[in-house]
């Protein structure tokens, strides 16, 4: 019996501890692309170097130690990417980190191709995935939607690629 008291108890615990540290999380973090780069280039995929600004609008810091994430370009997939690394953002602060996503020959081929054929000088993106927040074991959803503006001789020279 007393076991049985002894664990209710400590699965009360736990959920408390959980209720918590979400109760100060009303919103989900505003997570948007601050840059992307080419790490490395090889034949079969590309592996980029991706920069998110983490913004955390409630009034406890957010303490994450995991996100995955994907980017769409034109609706269609660009890259994926996921990330074990631990950053505390401040209440009401942001912080920036950097991580690393990989796209396929294929994605890239595809946003290319759909690019010269557009001939648009802009390019909208999705950012979306999920943060992964220290002793819980549950996720918070995010989504980023715009466009970014291309240089035209870029979109030019493209036939030359």
């Amino acid at each position: 019996m007393k076991r049985i008291v002894l664990i209710l108890f400590l699965g009360i615990a736990v959920l408390v501890a959980g209720c918590t540290q979400l109760a100060g999380i009303k919103q989900s973090p505003d997570i948007t692309l601050a840059d992307i780069e080419l790490e490395k280039l090889g034949f079969l995929e590309q592996r980029f170097l991706v920069k998110l600004r983490i913004r955390n609008p409630n009034d406890v810091a957010l303490h994450i130690n995991g996100m995955t994430f994907d980017v769409e370009l034109n609706g269609t997939s660009f890259a994926k990417g996921l990330s074990d690394k631990a950053v505390t953002v401040p209440r009401m602060g942001e912080t920036v980190i950097e991580v690393k996503a990989t796209s396929t020959i294929g994605m890239v081929w595809k946003q290319l191709s759909q690019l010269q054929k557009s001939g648009h000088d802009k390019v909208d993106y999705r950012l979306f995935g999920r943060v992964f927040l220290r002793g819980l074991s549950s996720s918070i959803p995010f989504e980023q939607k715009g466009d970014v503006s291309l240089p035209f001789d870029r979109v030019e020279n493209l036939e030359k690629f």
